[in-house]
């Protein structure tokens, strides 16, 4: 399609003509009303144009498009409703909006924190709650990733017995009395959401060979699967209100979990440590922090059984925990905290065989006493959790089975460590004022 202004030079090209050739034969008073009515023509022609030119940019240039009722104006006429032009440097943006621009950030201490695995393994929730009260997130989406990786050599005096926790100890892992590896153990890659001052969602996808349920190897596609390890909506802000409240799969609020190790987790934390469905509501502010968690009931994810009219279907949230702890901080680097928590339907309520996952006949529920206590680089921590009722499968009912002498009997854990840091790497940031609250 030709531009507009191009509609004007032909007919200007043709009546310049015309007059050329006539010009000779009429006198001056016709050529004089002729040049008139040619002016006038141009006149139109060159209004046309310009309108056809407005109404052009008009219709593309939403940032210059002219009011409805304001027709275009002809070159040469001042224009008091219009725009004033841009000039040809914008000037920077507001600093909020700059920082609005930068949708996506990563936070190391945060992410960090989020995915450690050794510490605050069940308090995640908390740790986003202080970590939007601290700023350690600067924008409105926050991405963080982790690797644990393995190199090792063990010698064991059982056959095919190496086990250590965070990994399936069978004869699929491991076979011999000496063994080694250098593997991925598991990759982690979350995201954090600031939908609002008090709304957040987190995603955490997962990959753990060593710990996957599939069967095989550690190289089998069924253990090599990524999942969706954690997913739920936050709502709260410490800033605001001590309460916050959460929804969707989630660690439950059971017992403390924590290790001094860096390389694996406790025992507490390989027994009773929950991945759930549910609903959780908390209260945490001056040291004081407690929880409660209605979960759905079935076999969840990770230490959790209650049955559903003999079932393991989730389709009630028939299952629930509670957890209450107190910290006392002195100093900028001492602490000590004291806790306890209950839940209603601990894995342990299968009768023998045991087979995970399969639905029970009743609740077992089970009981949880910590401690933790930090002097400087010196951590000191210490657990016990145990059923309050036998756990069926742990008596043999076969009399042929040399095992069938034990009784039944409850489960039990418990942890104990000591860890010594140097150089900072223990205990609180000195560098933060004031001191940093442990959760």
């Amino acid at each position: 399609m030709r531009h507009p202004h191009h509609l004007a030079a032909p007919a200007f090209l043709a009546l310049t003509l015309g007059l050329t050739q006539t010009a000779s034969a009429q006198s001056e008073d016709e050529l004089a009303a002729r040049i008139h009515r040619l002016e006038q023509v141009n006149a139109q022609l060159i209004m046309q144009m310009q309108t056809l030119i407005a109404v052009q940019q008009s219709a593309t240039d939403p940032v210059t498009r002219l009011p409805n009722y304001h027709s275009p104006r002809v070159i040469g006429v001042p224009d008091p409703i219009a725009a004033p032009p841009k000039p040809a440097v914008q000037p920077p943006a507001a600093t909020s909006e700059i920082a609005k621009a930068h949708l996506v950030s990563v936070s190391p201490e945060y992410g960090f924190d989020v995915l450690d695995h050794a510490e605050n393994t069940n308090r995640k929730r908390i740790v986003q709650l202080r970590g939007r009260l601290d700023g350690d997130r600067k924008t409105m989406v926050t991405v963080s990733g982790g690797a644990t990786v393995l190199a090792n050599y063990q010698k064991s005096n059982r056959d095919s017995k190496f086990g250590y926790l965070m990994r399936h100890p069978t004869s699929a892992n491991q076979i011999g009395e000496d063994v080694s590896e250098a593997v991925v153990h598991s990759g982690q890659i979350a995201v954090t959401a600031d939908f609002s001052d008090t709304l957040t969602g987190y995603l955490e996808l997962m990959y753990n060979p060593e710990q996957s349920f599939g069967s095989g190897t550690i190289t089998d596609l069924n253990r090599n699967q990524i999942q969706m390890r954690k997913a739920y909506l936050l709502w709260g802000n410490l800033d605001r209100s001590p309460i916050y409240a959460a929804i969707g799969k989630m660690d439950t609020p059971f017992g403390l979990n924590d290790t001094v190790s860096p390389f694996t987790n406790s025992t507490n934390w390989h027994a009773f440590a929950g991945l759930a469905y549910g609903a959780e509501l908390g209260y945490y502010k001056n040291g004081l922090n407690l929880r409660a968690m209605a979960i759905q009931g079935g076999s969840q994810f990770r230490a959790a059984n209650t049955s559903v009219n003999g079932t393991n279907v989730p389709s009630q949230l028939n299952n629930f925990a509670l957890d209450a702890s107190y910290e006392y901080i002195w100093g900028y680097e001492n602490a000590a905290m004291i806790g306890a928590s209950y839940i209603h339907g601990s894995p342990y309520c299968q009768g023998y065989p045991v087979v995970h996952f399969n639905p029970c006949s009743d609740e077992n529920p089970a009981a949880s006493v910590y401690g933790r206590i930090d002097l400087g680089p010196l951590r000191l921590l210490g657990e016990y959790a145990q059923t309050l009722d036998n756990w069926p499968g742990s008596a043999v009912p076969d009399p042929t089975n040399p095992l069938s002498i034990f009784e039944a009997t409850e489960t039990s854990a418990y942890t104990l460590g000591a860890r010594y840091g140097f150089g900072g790497l223990v205990g609180t940031d000195k560098d933060r004022s004031p001191p940093v609250i442990r959760v």
